[in-house]
Parts: C-alpha cells; structure tokens; sequence
C-alpha cells in the first residue's frame, strides 16, 4: 500500500475559456544498449507509459492541474500517481487540445481539455504508487510508444514534441 494519495475532485480544477486545464509529462530514460558499458557504447531512449483504465491502449501519466499548485508541479505529482517514478522535469514540450468523454461538466459541458505536456527523466521507480492497484508500468521504445499510444493527441505529444525536443538537446550536448 502507499503512503502517498491520490487526489481526486474537480473542486480545485483550473479552467480556462472552456478548457479543462490538465498537466502531464513523458517520463523517459537512456538505457545501454550494451551490457558492458563502455563508454563507446549507444544509448536507446525509452519511455514510460501507464495502461488505460478504460479501455486498451496506452498513456502518458496527466490529470488536472488545480489551483494550489503549479503546472509543473501537477505534471510532477501525476507521473508519482499514476506511473510513480519520480525524477527532474528537464522543459516543456508543448500544449495539447483534446476532447475527453468522461471529463464533461459545468465549466467544460463539451470535456475539451488543454494539456501541458513536459519531459520527465525518471530517477526513482517507486515500489508503492498511490494508483497501482489500477496502472501497469511500461518501458518502450519511442517506436513501441507511438504503436501503442491510446490517444492521437499523446502521439503527437510524443512525435512532435519529445522527440523534436530531444534532437534539439542531442544537438546542443554533442
């Protein structure tokens, strides 16, 4: 069991011009594709995505960002609920329109959503998350996510936000 809870309710819910304002991120990390380490040896990126608790397909860790907190930090606190793993929020990746079914309500009665979508390199996996009981953790390959990717939007999160993202950090550390 964790320690830590989940939060749930819409009463501290941000909106703006009819959005519901959500945060999240793409947890990733660099894995040795070599087992002995040299340090000629290539890296793979991989990154971390939770399973759909309706339907199949998978996600990224969001959820909304509410009034007592930053965007960053309600990306941060839904990667430790919902994936837990905790890590350093390295930079905005970009905002994300969608269309949810099951976040309609008063101040968004058509469920249109705006996601913040950040890149998370994982340090820790938390043994004890407060949403394990309904999340299953998977590493892939940036390929392996696009295949899987429950949403077209986190796809393109994934496609042309991380990865643009990316190949703009690999050129400015080489």
């Amino acid at each position: 069991m964790s320690d830590l809870v989940a939060r749930t309710g819409r009463l501290q819910q941000r909106y703006e011009n009819g959005y519901r304002l959500v945060a999240g991120c793409i947890p990733f990390r660099y894995r040795c594709l070599d087992e002995s380490h040299h340090e000629n040896s290539e890296n793979v990126v991989e990154v971390l995505m939770i399973n759909s608790t309706s339907g199949p397909g998978l996600l990224f860790p969001k959820g909304g960002w509410e009034n007592d907190e930053t965007v960053e930090e309600a990306a941060v606190r839904e990667a430790i609920e919902e994936a837990g793993v905790r890590g350093d929020l390295l930079d905005f990746v970009g905002d994300y329109n969608f269309k949810s079914k099951t976040h309609e309500d008063e101040f968004s009665p058509e469920g249109l959503c705006k996601a913040a979508m950040f890149a998370l390199l994982v340090k820790e996996e938390l043994n004890s998350r407060p949403e394990q009981s309904t999340r299953i953790r998977s590493w892939l390959t940036i390929s392996q996510a696009i295949q899987n990717c429950r949403h077209a939007w986190m796809k393109e999160a994934l496609e042309y936000g991380f990865c643009k993202w990316l190949a703009q950090k690999r050129k400015t550390t080489s």
